[in-house]
């Protein structure tokens, strides 16, 4: 997630490079198709016109892409709240001899947030659960597809095994099982948003239109001198190139990019309060970004 520092340039100019490429060969062609072969004199009403309609749907994308942003930002904070729920209920309702079973439901509850979250970005989420799961529990989720998941059925089973054994009545076990509920759900929600692509001919359409916008401005500007012809239409065309870019990062929030939600820190803020809720001693820092964004 872009935090609130001091982006660099870099950064900008690195989303339309080939854009801004793009535009300034087909500017400064359309400069000597102009100056000598033939100038189609186009009113610089039309480009006008053209560029308002095209901010319009901009703004419009713009909108739609930051609804999805926010909504898996929402999504992950009811992660947090679930989370805490959990354990905070399991100490609360259990007797004094489950502190093993606690322990070890809380730890799984870490290792599925961070599963969770590199099983959204397409990474390993093995790996990350070894330090938090017994070997013989971690060893039976090698041939597992969707280890999250594997998880939380674990949870549900730890939890039966509570109820059986008389440490949890009837409505505490309701209870809980509302806050595992809760929490397959938020998974659902966050899986919906990874595999719902944005509507391709959207975005490609929308582009095509800027060029198109861009090639009746290039000719309407034929006519200014040519010290001032191709930087004024790479200035014009900035923006709106770099808020389609925004656009399109920001509306797929689980791509291991600057733009994504922080669900890594977000899941070491879960590890640092479940470790606080439990007694732990050996409490991880947060996550210090030492960018401008925090992944």
């Amino acid at each position: 997630m872009i935090l609130d520092k001091r982006i660099p340039v870099s950064y900008w100019i690195g989303l339309i490079k080939w854009d801004m490429l793009v535009i300034t060969m087909f500017s400064t062609a359309t400069l000597l198709l102009s100056r000598y072969i033939s100038d189609l004199k186009i009113p610089i009403a039309i480009g006008s016109f053209m560029g308002t309609a095209i901010a319009l749907l901009l703004s419009f994308k713009l909108s739609q892409s930051y609804d999805r942003w926010w909504e898996a930002r929402k999504i992950w904070g009811a992660i947090v709240n679930d989370s805490r729920t959990l354990v905070s209920q399991l100490k609360s309702f259990t007797t004094v001899n489950s502190t093993e079973q606690i322990k070890k439901i809380a730890y799984r509850q870490i290792a599925w947030c961070y599963s969770l979250g590199e099983g959204l970005r397409r990474l390993n989420p093995h790996e990350i659960t070894r330090s938090y799961i017994s070997s013989d529990e971690f060893d039976s989720l090698k041939d597992q597809k969707n280890i999250p998941l594997a998880l939380l059925d674990n949870q549900s089973s730890d939890l039966a095994r509570l109820h059986q054994a008389n440490r949890l009545n009837d409505f505490q076990q309701i209870q809980i099982d509302r806050t595992l509920v809760s929490l397959r759900d938020s998974m659902g929600k966050s899986e919906r948003i990874k595999n719902t692509v944005f509507p391709k001919t959207y975005r490609v359409t929308l582009k095509l239109f800027i060029y198109i916008f861009l090639i009746f401005l290039a000719f309407s500007l034929s006519r200014t001198p040519e010290i001032v012809d191709i930087p004024l239409l790479v200035v014009i065309a900035f923006p709106f190139f770099l808020l389609e870019k925004i656009s399109l990062k920001i509306q797929d929030p689980f791509e291991n990019e600057p733009s994504d939600i922080d669900i890594t820190n977000i899941a070491r803020t879960i590890e640092i309060n479940i470790k606080q809720l439990i007694g732990e001693q050996k409490v991880p820092d947060p996550i210090e970004p030492d960018r401008f964004y925090v992944m």
